[in-house]
């Protein structure tokens, strides 16, 4: 015969079950996302690359522009001695940057990311402003556009820099 104490028991162990399966379920979630870390860019996933086309139009293309084309004279510093935008197509040099530094630097900024705390910049840091899926998306939407060799390099480029 049970007591009234049992009860309790019998009634924690799924609890018990649910949270060790939900703890051995994120350990693997862990591990799979360390494994494959270094791409962390969805250029393939249509659902992905079109939300980063919208935040791209709002937040980014008034200086990157609407094509991706980049700034006129992007190579030039302007009058204040800074680089305008650069273009993100293939003609441009973000496919040269592994995915964990453009997620970086939009985050962060150029400054805080190459430690140079004088470091002026047009780049905007978009830590505070757009969540870190709203940065995988336009950096995956960008991705998206350029040619299917340079995308194939820029993703062994980001492994190896793992």
């Amino acid at each position: 015969m049970r007591q009234a104490g049992d009860y309790g028991v019998i009634r924690f162990i799924p609890i018990r079950i649910v949270a060790m399966s939900a703890l051995a379920g994120t350990a693997v979630l862990l591990q799979l996302t360390a494994s494959t870390s270094a791409q962390i860019l969805k250029p393939e996933d249509p659902e992905i690359v079109a939300l980063g086309k919208q935040v791209y139009a709002t937040n980014c293309a008034s200086c990157h522009g609407t094509n991706l084309e980049g700034a006129p004279n992007w190579k030039l510093p302007d009058k204040d001695g800074l680089f305008p935008a650069p273009p993100h197509d293939e003609t441009g040099h973000t496919w040269h940057h592994s995915e964990k530094l453009l997620f970086d630097l939009t985050k962060y900024g150029l400054a805080k990311v190459a430690g140079l705390k004088d470091r002026k910049s047009n780049m905007p840091v978009y830590e505070n402003v757009l969540s870190d899926e709203d940065i995988i998306a336009v950096l995956s939407f960008i991705k998206s556009s350029w040619p299917e060799e340079i995308k194939r390099r820029h993703t062994r480029m980001s492994a190896r820099e793992q």
